[in-house]
């Protein structure tokens, strides 16, 4: 996972001008932003946990002593997983269930499952998502769907049972959502998950007012560029054209973000830490998805970015 991450930037020669340097790297992983323990006793349930950006989370709620529980819809990756997180040092127990957030009745299992083995979970990271870029003109009906099923309705029925349970059993929570920058500034070529992630942006506004007085807290956490073995194919060619070394020249912060970074702006949310703050959606980016040139830059359609030739009907 750390692999694809960029070098530091090394110091200027003595005598030479200034020149940008960009942000600083973080601290060396297995490092922890909160104090050891600090989820020791609690149950997260990371969904999506089995590779990418979701075993990262998972990864640093196991440094700090949670139990945990990765869903998925395959279940070798979540095995791997499991084994990985399960030596991770200060980890609790990690148990894996396989799951497709779009089915409620399996959802309901899956929660039953983990308050048998470890409890009800404390902390739910609504992370698993479908995305893929598409001409919306393209965007068959089946396609639309899929992606804004997994989405944003599973990310809700996902919700919903966490919710439900707490507020029956009268005890606080917190939940985190992973959107996309792409919420507040319309997303061209992915139009269905540019809906989907205002959705679940939403989510997070309504249910902290709504759930605020009963204890739970809810917000939203959106991650920037953060290369990593699970990345998907059209992202992975983008960056592949650009070259090894234009994405961090393309970055604000020149550098792109390690995947602890993310871990640890989702521990911090879920924490005691921030109890105060609900309702808020976090961008962890290196400011890039404020970036505006001077002058804009040409405007390529979207088909022609994907190079698909005009659009037949």
């Amino acid at each position: 996972m750390e692999s694809m991450e960029s070098p530091e930037h090394a110091p200027p020669a003595p005598g030479s001008p200034p020149a940008p340097g960009g942000l600083p790297g973080p601290p060396p992983p297995g490092a922890t932003a909160l104090p050891p323990g600090t989820f020791a006793g609690q149950v997260v349930l990371v969904t999506g946990g089995g590779t990418g950006l979701g075993k990262a989370i998972a990864t640093e709620f196991a440094r700090l002593g949670a139990d945990l529980v990765i869903a998925g819809r395959r279940a070798e990756p979540l095995q791997a997983a499991r084994e990985e997180l399960a030596a991770v040092p200060g980890a609790g127990r990690v148990t894996a269930a396989v799951c497709d957030i779009r089915d409620p009745e399996r959802i309901a299992e899956v929660f039953d499952a983990a308050a048998a083995a470890l409890g009800l979970p404390d902390v739910l990271v609504n992370n698993a998502a479908a995305n893929f870029p598409c001409p919306a003109e393209d965007l068959s009906p089946n396609a639309w769907r899929a992606v804004v099923d997994i989405t944003l309705t599973g990310t809700w029925f996902m919700t919903r049972e966490f919710g439900r349970r707490h507020l029956a059993a009268g005890t606080p929570g917190s939940i985190v959502n992973i959107g996309a920058s792409y919420a507040w500034t319309g997303g061209p070529g992915f139009a269905h998950s540019a809906a989907a992630k205002a959705g679940v942006k939403n989510l997070v506004e309504t249910l902290a007012v709504e759930w605020g007085p009963y204890g739970i807290q809810i917000n939203g956490l959106v991650p920037g560029l953060f290369p990593h073995g699970d990345m998907s194919a059209d992202i992975r060619d983008g960056l592949d054209r650009a070259g090894p070394d234009a994405k961090d020249a393309r970055q604000p912060a020149l550098r792109v973000g390690r995947p602890r970074e993310l871990g640890w702006a989702a521990t911090f949310l879920a924490s005691p830490y921030a109890r105060f703050v609900t309702g808020h959606t976090l961008v962890v980016d290196g400011a890039n998805w404020q970036r505006r040139s001077l002058v804009n830059p040409e405007v390529v359609p979207v088909r022609a970015q994907l190079g698909r030739g005009p659009f037949e009907g």
